[in-house]
């Protein structure tokens, strides 16, 4: 494999129980340019991810008996923003709910594919070309450079898929919005039944952003989906 261009960044942490397959996985990583460390268990994990403020988080969803998803809720409540990555042994509906709803941006599945997982990993580690981009919407400002929200002069740091929701509504103000277009544009997924992952992430964006007591922006029309704009 050909090494590319990262920077001091782009370090990788993976929280792996199986030492075989955490080597497997860190030698591509490490062949691919990227800075891997890994961590057996779960306060190891902790750990790291305090000391290394890693780029990205690889998960196992069983870790050695413990719960992968347990620990990725953990760190979104500790605050940390980086994109987390599940590695799941099934892929049903459920499984894909219990994910997102953990706070996880993606997840992918055993057995262990390289390329698939090295694509995934630059799908949400790539740079972004617009630097001094932005979108405005009545006090809210979403910065495209920092990926983080601004309002009253109060930086919000997201998650990426808080980010990537977020943007997708400023992105369209004041048009309504289906749960299935949100579903697609945000998660790429067709659709995922009767899950309540968007109304989850709504509510992680309003507890930030209405933090301070602002008024509400992200409104629900019922039975349909949701719209960005003042009431």
């Amino acid at each position: 494999m050909n090494a590319i261009a990262l920077d001091s960044r782009a370090s990788i942490l993976i929280i792996e129980s199986d030492q075989l397959l955490a080597e497997n996985i860190s030698v591509d990583l490490q062949e691919s340019g990227y800075f891997p460390v890994v961590a057996h268990n779960t306060a190891i994990g902790l750990h790291q991810v305090t000391e290394l403020q890693p780029a990205l988080i690889v998960i196992d969803r069983m870790l050695g008996g413990e719960s992968g998803l347990s620990l990725c809720r953990h760190l979104r409540e500790m605050g940390c923003t980086a994109p987390i990555l599940i590695f799941m042994a099934r892929d049903t509906v459920d499984d894909r709910v219990a994910c997102l709803e953990s706070g996880a941006d993606d997840y992918f599945l055993k057995p262990y594919r390289c390329e698939e997982f090295l694509d995934l990993v630059k799908l949400y580690l790539k740079s972004e070309d617009n630097h001094s981009d932005m979108l405005r919407f009545a006090d809210l400002v979403l910065d495209l450079a920092t990926r983080r929200a601004i309002r009253n002069h109060r930086a919000i740091d997201l998650t990426m898929k808080e980010f990537d929701l977020l943007k997708y509504l400023m992105e369209h103000p004041r048009e309504v919005l289906t749960r299935e277009q949100i579903l697609e544009n945000v998660w790429g997924y067709d659709f995922l039944g009767e899950s309540n992952v968007i109304e989850v992430y709504i509510r992680y964006l309003r507890l930030k952003i209405e933090e301070e007591g602002e008024k509400r922006l992200i409104q629900t029309v019922r039975g349909v989906g949701y719209v960005l704009r003042e009431a």
